[in-house]
């Protein structure tokens, strides 16, 4: 059965405009109804940063969820695990590492070592809990910025993050420069290795090289995946031209294409869509 995280996190932080507290509310609830696995519903960031998402605390306090779906929220130090810890609604926490220390920098201002202390001090925090982490692992599958990358390196980080115990490692592309020979690759060296291990697919693609990409990742065995209806979002830190994530209705049509069975009311999905429709968005994704 594959395994699917709607992350409305990305798909609003990058928005210049801000989306009112009630609609991020009432789309989420659709979401919530649709079925997902997980939906990932804001962050525990300072405002500065991500402004979209300053009112995390509000949405998870407007949220009653009575599905199966699970509740993620993402944090970047012990400061926001204590205010997630705070919502008994937030079943998973997420954390950006990565393979490259370029994007740590930009991203958290911070170095591998850092990064790496800064989690093991958040996952203390959580024991006990019933916290799931999730821990991505971006430009997993190739770096952009000049930074040595290979699948040892690779193997190297994805080894250290199972020493503390994660075991939901999302692969990540960012900027949606990785292909689908580089994700076949990727993907038959790392699951081999570490068998116990969720490695997702957190997918940023331009729409129409995504059955590609879907295909090699599938091959390959991967299971988990993140989308973002409509395809909006992006990591406003990594780059200055965002590359949207993977289209939900992309990866639905692809699964129903394959024969792949989900999870997914699709009706709910067009009523989130509609609702969506008016959020301060253009057709191109950007904030109006």
């Amino acid at each position: 059965m594959i395994r699917i995280t709607e992350t409305v996190r990305d798909a609003l932080q990058g928005l210049k405009t801000f989306v009112p507290t009630a609609n991020k509310i009432a789309y989420i609830k659709l979401l919530l109804k649709a079925g997902f696995d997980i939906v990932d519903v804001g962050s525990f960031v300072s405002p500065v940063l991500i402004p979209q998402m300053a009112d995390t605390t509000e949405v998870v306090s407007g949220i009653d969820n009575q599905s199966n779906t699970r509740i993620m929220a993402l944090v970047v130090n012990t400061r926001g695990v204590q205010k997630a810890l705070a919502y008994p609604s937030i079943k998973v926490l997420s954390y950006p590492y990565s393979v490259s220390p370029t994007f740590l920098r930009r991203n958290l201002n911070t170095s591998p070592e850092g990064a790496l202390k800064t989690l093991k001090d958040m996952i203390m925090l959580t024991e006990g809990s019933g916290i799931e982490w999730v821990v991505y692992l971006s430009m997993a599958l190739g770096n952009p910025y000049g930074d040595p990358w290979n699948t040892e390196l690779l193997l190297e980080a994805a080894g250290q993050l199972y020493s503390l115990g994660i075991r939901n490692m999302p692969l990540s592309d960012i900027l949606g420069q990785a292909s689908p020979d580089t994700i076949s690759k990727v993907y038959t060296t790392i699951n081999p290795a570490f068998p116990d291990v969720d490695f997702g697919l957190h997918l940023h693609t331009k729409p129409y090289e995504s059955f590609a990409k879907l295909e090699a990742a599938w091959e390959a065995g991967v299971r988990s995946y993140e989308t973002v209806l409509g395809g909006l979002g992006g990591c406003p830190t990594a780059a200055d031209d965002l590359v949207g994530n993977l289209n939900t209705l992309n990866l639905i049509a692809f699964c129903n294409d394959k024969g792949i069975a989900t999870t997914i009311n699709q009706d709910f999905l067009y009523e989130a869509l509609t609702l969506m429709s008016g959020f301060p968005i253009d057709k191109q994704g950007n904030a109006k």
